[in-house]
């Protein structure tokens, strides 16, 4: 036998119980954008070229276009359109460039757990090290906020055996680093059973538009692809819909406005959609009946 994760059981989508969203809609559909902090000249980078030495200048700008032009590109896309989104803050953002995160805060966008800072990776800590980084993150959100954090994705969706354990003991509701299904699905921990809830892994935005160098045009067709494709599919099945942006990735001109091509796309079926945010999908999924949803 090989070695299991021990976190859920296999379930196919074809044999589940059925459920529907608020409203009876069968497709839910949440935006999740990531804003993050790096170290300058050490530690990890979302550089996806060949390594430079450090400093890499370059990298670095590069990423922080994101916090000085990206987000707020792509915040007024969301206010033009009425879009609501998941804010995926690494912590360290609080002391850099607090403005922002208020920016999104005011219009009511949820605030998920993304770490302290991209220049780290779970993966590379040791058992105490983690907990501590999840819970400072978490102790920031809440100082910030008002409020604990219910959902985390981890950076660099990078996680130890340990990491839903960590984040069960800490109080988080929900979290994305698993993308396994198309549902939501419960997972268990040593504290009790936590929600995974769909993150897109093979069309996030870093991988497609940087790592795989997917023109920003095709990106986008495969984004109203997708859509329509769920659509389609949600009839016999309820389903769950992400799309990741990066600030400084999607936040590039060319790019958002390629993106508003997908957003007028979906926004024409709006009455047939559930367009949300993953701490909602937590909620209604919390209040459906033991048993309809894997895990439960």
């Amino acid at each position: 036998m090989l070695r299991s994760h021990g976190r859920y059981d296999y379930s196919p989508i074809s044999k589940r119980a059925d459920y529907t969203w608020p409203g009876g809609k069968r497709l839910a559909l949440h935006f999740c954008l990531n804003v993050e902090h790096f170290e300058f000249g050490q530690g990890l980078g979302n550089d996806y070229a060949a390594p430079h030495p450090q400093p890499n200048s370059c990298s670095y700008a590069w990423r922080d276009f994101g916090n000085r032009v990206g987000a707020w590109r792509l915040l007024e896309l969301a206010e033009r359109y009425e879009l609501p989104y998941a804010l995926l803050v690494n912590t360290e953002l609080y002391d850099y460039c607090p403005e922002m995160i208020a920016a999104f805060r005011e219009r009511g966008d949820e605030i998920v757990g993304h770490g302290r800072t991209d220049a780290e990776r779970q993966a590379d800590m040791n058992h105490e090290q983690e907990r501590a980084c999840i819970l400072g993150a978490t102790a920031s959100i809440e100082r910030h906020e008002g409020r604990k954090p219910a959902g985390w994705l981890a950076p660099y969706i990078s996680q130890t055996y340990d990491s839903l354990d960590l984040l069960k003991e800490a109080g988080y509701r929900y979290m994305m680093d698993w993308p396994l299904d198309d549902q939501p699905v419960w997972f268990r921990t040593k504290h009790g059973p936590i929600l995974s809830i769909p993150y897109a892994h093979d069309l996030n935005d870093s991988i497609e538009c940087v790592s795989r160098r997917t023109p920003a045009q095709l990106h986008c067709e495969n984004l109203i692809d997708q859509f329509d494709a769920m659509l389609e599919e949600s009839v016999r099945r309820p389903l769950v819909m992400p799309i990741v942006l990066h600030s400084f990735v999607l936040g590039q001109a060319y790019r958002a406005r390629q993106f508003s091509r997908v957003v007028e796309h979906i926004l024409r079926q709006r009455d047939r959609i559930w367009m949300t945010r993953p701490g909602a999908i937590c909620a209604h999924v919390e209040s459906l009946p033991k048993g309809i949803v894997p895990g439960s």
